[in-house]
């Protein structure tokens, strides 16, 4: 007698489905004007009020000590800090809390220094030498957001632009998912090497069915 034949379970519908488009950013593109770095930003805000604190605090210890080279007491502020100093301790608590919070500043610092920031800005390729251009994170993430409405069966869109990726969250309320994920897949591919970044993100796209309503 031949074996009954088993019928196959049933799969489950989780109305989800998530991209299978790489994570690892793309290459960097060079144009014909030659490599696009970051876009650094001037900083003139903290710059300008540790400008002007130094300067204070070294023009009033300066007046202060030729005050005193021409005979005259030193201020009452330079003597009583003199005699307070005198009085700490290396191990004492207030000493390390000044030397931790002067060497966070002193990093914070140099992390403002070496850094380029403006992260908002995304580099273009350089078409030319002398012109350097950049699109704002937010406009990408708009441009992608209009061209996902596009597709058939999207409807509705979320959009997320950072500096490595593109993450993209739309609902369908028809087609198959997977479908509708390959569209936007190639979609948004497509609109992302039209936007002209000097370091094309890498795209990552999630599809799900609108949440049902409750009666």
């Amino acid at each position: 007698m031949s074996e009954p034949v088993r019928s196959a379970p049933p799969v489950l519908d989780l109305d989800q489905s998530a991209s299978a488009a790489a994570y690892e950013p793309a290459p960097v593109l060079e144009g014909e004007g030659g490599r696009a770095g970051r876009f650094w930003s001037v900083r003139r805000v903290p710059a300008g009020l540790l400008a002007v604190v130094v300067l204070g605090c070294a023009g009033l210890l300066l007046y202060d000590i030729a005050a005193v080279r021409a005979g005259r007491p030193a201020m009452q502020w330079r003597r009583a800090a003199a005699e307070q100093l005198a009085k700490w301790r290396l191990e004492d608590v207030g000493v390390l809390a000044c030397a931790g919070a002067v060497m966070l500043l002193g990093v914070i610092l140099i992390v403002l220094a070496v850094t380029p920031g403006l992260r908002s800005l995304l580099p273009m390729r350089r078409r030319t030498a002398a012109v350097r251009a950049g699109l704002d994170r937010e406009a990408a993430a708009q441009v992608l957001r209009d061209r996902a409405m596009e597709v058939s069966g999207v409807q509705s869109a979320r959009v997320r632009t950072g500096r490595a990726k593109v993450s993209v969250r739309a609902q369908s309320h028809f087609r198959e998912l997977d479908d509708v994920r390959a569209d936007l897949d190639s979609a948004l591919a497509t609109a992302i090497r039209e936007l002209g970044l000097a370091r094309p993100p890498a795209l990552a796209v999630h599809v799900t069915r609108p949440p049902a309503k409750k009666r």
